[in-house]
């Protein structure tokens, strides 16, 4: 069961964001992709860079391009994409496949990957995920995304103490 989205006091952060995003199923991806900007925004995020992507499958290999060679390095990187399941198997594969290659890079290069990448059966689903501003997947991977920079902030300052 879907849990309305809770308003909390904001902190305000900054940091350096990217999100990489699927241009398929466009209506869903762009929805989150305007939510999650829209966070990060208000939490004054120095940099928001927005990449777009074919598709979900492909979204990995940005993510960890940007995880990698990026100088001064993000604050965290989120992932949006939307997959639906049609007849055959191939959805859960993709999603299967994003999910652990989200993971590796997130332990390889370590900075927190946001994962929002979703398969759904029906578009029901992702209307009420996507499109809704109780329900934003966007918005959620953003607050994630703020709260795990804020984390791994305080884990380099409490290094260097």
């Amino acid at each position: 069961m879907l849990r309305r989205i809770q308003k909390t006091k904001r902190r305000l952060f900054g940091g350096r964001f990217a999100i990489v995003a699927a241009k398929y199923n466009r209506r869903y991806v762009d929805a989150m992709l305007r939510a999650a900007t829209r966070e990060l925004t208000r939490a004054r995020a120095k940099e928001i860079k927005v990449v777009r992507v074919p598709g979900s499958f492909e979204i990995p290999a940005v993510a960890a391009e940007l995880a990698h060679g990026h100088n001064p390095p993000f604050s965290a990187i989120i992932c949006l994409g939307v997959v639906f399941q049609g007849e055959t198997g191939h959805a859960q594969h993709v999603g299967w496949g994003v999910t652990h290659a989200l993971a590796q890079i997130q332990l390889q290069h370590k900075i927190p990957v946001i994962h929002g990448v979703f398969v759904f059966d029906k578009e029901d689903q992702a209307r009420v995920r996507c499109l809704g501003d109780k329900h934003n997947r966007g918005a959620e991977a953003a607050r994630t995304a703020l709260e795990m920079a804020r984390v791994i902030e305080g884990l380099d300052a409490f290094a260097r103490a």
